[in-house]
């Protein structure tokens, strides 16, 4: 009897924190299609992301163009979707530092955006907003109604430090889950920051781990400004990267084909610069717009991949895992996907 109730705890444990195995045994989560999903023991979830040299989507691959290479052994996929509009968890993380004070109303604008594309109010996607300045705040729980997240938003008002690892910590710890994820739904977090961080308790090391452990892709659309460099931002690309996400820069190229502020002489004898004609603020919104188009058109246009490791026995804590896209011209092709997963429960 005790053995029964221990197992039943451990296994509890298991699906509360979201790890890439599901319990003993099978679990059945109902998709979106109304078909059963079966997620067997130590299964390993992997979502892709396929561009091609232009960054375009690639979202007609087949099952048999895929390879999983676990520890550098090719594994059996067992289980492979490419459907579009996938249900979702998305977790909005604001920064609301100094730092984001010059183009606040911009990016105030593109979370907005980005909320209305990914929570189309249907009960398949959900979401959460979390803010973070001097501390990390969980400002609206898991919900699927778009507007208790834009309210929010719009009320917010930056000033302050950057605890932006204790946001992702308090992403993957402390919000309701729902139920399915984190096979159906995925589990998704967008950072709005520069990536820079000094008021977290937690490091980087810790929330890059929780977030392996919990099958959180992570996402930025970046607040650096055209000409200005940022420390933070290689660790926002680590954690991208590292999940299988990506970085989108809406401000970097602002000035590429643009008259505008300090660009255009006014006559030829005299070098006194004179302010454009809106096409600065066009090209913002056009960068703007971009970007959030990109990480939405991402987060529903992914492959799903499984496999149950067929490998040797090891102490290793993290497995390295590459998926490889094998067909003719793959090699000007942009394959990504997590870069690893942990075999065993912390």
């Amino acid at each position: 009897m005790l053995g029964r109730i221990f197992a039943l705890l451990l296994a509890s444990s298991f699906l509360f924190a979201g790890l890439a195995f599901a319990q003993p045994g099978q679990k059945s989560v109902p998709p979106a299609s109304g078909k059963q999903l079966s997620v067997s023991v130590n299964e390993v979830i992997v979502p892709v992301t396929v561009t091609d040299e232009k960054g375009r989507f690639v979202s007609d691959l087949d099952q048999k163009d895929f390879k999983i290479m676990d520890g550098g052994r090719e594994q059996t996929i067992r289980y492979f979707t490419r459907e579009r509009n996938q249900p979702v968890v998305v977790g909005f993380l604001m920064d609301a530092s100094n730092a984001s004070r010059m183009h606040w109303k911009n990016y105030l604008e593109a979370a907005e955006e980005l909320v209305l594309n990914l929570l189309p109010n249907d009960k398949k996607f959900s979401g959460y907003l979390i803010s973070y300045a001097n501390e990390a705040e969980l400002l609206v729980n898991t919900t699927s109604d778009p507007e208790k997240i834009l309210e929010k938003l719009r009320k917010m008002k930056p000033g302050g430090g950057a605890a932006l690892y204790d946001s992702i910590y308090i992403a993957c710890t402390s919000r309701t889950l729902v139920k399915g994820e984190p096979v159906e739904p995925r589990r998704i977090i967008v950072v709005i920051g520069d990536g820079h961080d000094n008021a977290s308790k937690k490091s980087l090391e810790e929330v890059l781990e929780i977030a392996q452990r919990n099958l959180v892709t992570i996402y930025g659309v970046s607040t650096v400004a055209y000409g200005f460099a940022n420390e933070g931002d290689k660790n926002l690309i680590r954690l991208a990267e590292e999940t299988g996400g990506r970085v989108e820069y809406p401000l970097q190229n602002v000035y590429k084909d643009v008259a505008g502020y300090l660009e255009t002489p006014s006559d030829e004898g005299n070098y006194a610069l004179k302010v454009g004609t809106g096409g600065y603020a066009s090209a913002v919104a056009t960068g703007m717009f971009r970007a959030i188009a990109a990480v939405a058109g991402e987060v529903t246009t992914q492959y799903i991949l499984r496999y149950t490791p067929d490998v040797p026995e090891s102490n290793k804590v993290f497995r390295n895992i590459k998926v490889v896209v094998s067909i003719p011209n793959a090699s000007v092709l942009k394959v990504r996907a997590r870069k690893g997963y942990y075999p065993n429960n912390p």
